[in-house]
């Protein structure tokens, strides 16, 4: 075992075992089936220390979920957590970050054989879907684009932005500057934000700080909305906050997009997920 993989052996046994509950993300399951949306996003970190048998047992929840053209997942950290064989590792979860729409520029790296940017039509709805896990150091938890996926991602967006899509962006880490701690921060965000200023994007979903986040930045083309979530396995314990999904309506009225988001939250007394919040996304 790597002295990385040690030391979030200990940071599980110590402290997030406490917190994250395989019952919650059963249950959450069940919630997300119950309410049949069109489409599932997924933003990383499925495996905790890039073990083999969590990559299998990751891909079994998948499936549990929905089939691979249902769901569109994006990596996080812990998925790259040590380098791994491809075929052992996030290769089990390739069926899930396949395109099927060509994205000129989009690239593979040493840790991941799938092409990012990679973008999924659904009606008139682009999802977007990058890869920001890289292998860090111990006590280490940034996340890299690197230039090339910029780049095809600049460009991803300039093209389906002419077609009239709504455009939504999946990625792990927070994607502007300042909305994680340094060590946790993705480290080239000042490019991405440049990018979505120059671009725009109409919804950036991602994870891994384990909060409810909310955040706008204004780009030349209107609005960027960014929502962050909490684990979808924490169960509220030693003051986190509990589990919680999104529900996305996107619709297009008299010429606009709209997007109402439903809230759903994990409710540590009645053991379920219950209604949190409604909002609209101009």
């Amino acid at each position: 075992m790597s002295s990385k993989r040690i030391v979030g052996y200990n940071s599980w046994m110590f402290r997030r075992k406490a917190i994250h509950d395989p019952a919650v993300a059963s249950e959450l399951v069940r919630d997300i089936k119950a309410a049949q949306p069109d489409h599932v996003m997924v933003t990383g970190d499925l495996v905790n220390l890039a073990l083999p048998r969590e990559f299998i047992n990751g891909e079994s929840w998948l499936r549990n979920l929905g089939k691979p053209d249902w769901i569109s997942f994006v990596p996080g950290n812990h998925d790259a957590y040590v380098p791994v064989q491809w075929d052992k590792g996030m290769g089990c979860l390739g069926n899930y970050m396949t395109g099927d729409l060509m994205v000129p520029g989009a690239v593979t790296t040493a840790d991941i054989a799938m092409p990012f940017p990679y973008v999924r039509q659904r009606r008139n709805i682009a999802l977007i879907g990058v890869s920001t896990a890289v292998p860090t150091r111990p006590g280490r938890a940034a996340g890299v684009l690197g230039e090339a996926q910029i780049d095809a991602l600049a460009a991803t967006l300039k093209n389906l932005r002419s077609k009239g899509f709504y455009r939504i962006l999946m990625i792990h880490h927070p994607p502007l500057p300042g909305m994680a701690r340094r060590r946790k921060a993705l480290t080239d965000a000042m490019g991405l934000k440049e990018i979505l200023e120059d671009q725009g994007c109409d919804l950036v979903v991602h994870g891994h700080n384990h909060i409810t986040m909310r955040n706008t930045l204004a780009s030349r083309h209107g609005p960027v909305h960014i929502l962050g979530m909490p684990a979808a396995t924490s169960n509220g314990a030693r003051s986190t906050e509990p589990a919680a999904w999104n529900e996305y309506h996107v619709r297009r009225t008299s010429g606009r997009w709209q997007c109402t988001v439903n809230t759903r939250c994990w409710d540590t007394e009645k053991c379920s997920f219950v209604p949190q919040t409604s909002y609209s996304l101009d």
